[in-house]
């Protein structure tokens, strides 16, 4: 029988970096595409993803070799109830002596660009990117012949 997770103790300023409830926190939401910066993205679109989900924004975070925890909480701006957009991250960026975990990525920005730039690589992401343009080309291109029902003329 697996034990639950040991809950978060309130914030004070004498825990240590070290400490869970001194990690940064990540939705998918601050990487998506999708959404606006009203609907909670930070950073720009050009360095966003669709609908990345928090597998692989762990999976990229684990390569990294950063200390990740994945916890099931809903983003406060997000709409959808769904399973599917449910999901926070949990990563440590500093030591207990306020260094850099990983010297290249010192903040949360710079980590998100990172997890902007890693998600398009990943494996499961490879064939997805194209397959819908073709789609859309295929499908409208029916050689300029359309049998619309018009309104008809007035009376």
């Amino acid at each position: 029988m697996a034990s639950a997770p040991v809950p978060l103790r309130p914030w004070n300023s004498a825990l240590q970096h070290s400490d869970r409830e001194r990690w940064i926190c990540i939705y998918p939401a601050y990487v998506n595409r999708k959404k606006t910066r009203q609907e909670g993205r930070r950073i720009p679109k050009d360095n966003c993803v669709e609908n990345p989900s928090i597998q692989e924004i762990r999976d990229v975070l684990q390569v990294l070799g950063l200390s990740v925890i994945v916890e099931n909480k809903q983003y406060s701006r997000e709409k959808s109830k769904e399973l599917a957009f449910r999901g926070r991250i949990r990563v440590q960026l500093k030591n207990n002596d306020g260094s850099s975990i990983q010297k290249d990525y010192p903040t949360r920005d710079s980590l998100l660009l990172y997890i902007g730039k890693m998600i398009p690589q990943l494996k499961t992401r490879q064939g997805k990117s194209t397959e819908p343009t073709q789609q859309q080309a295929t499908s409208s291109g029916s050689g300029g012949q359309s049998h619309k029902k018009g309104k008809g003329k007035r009376r």
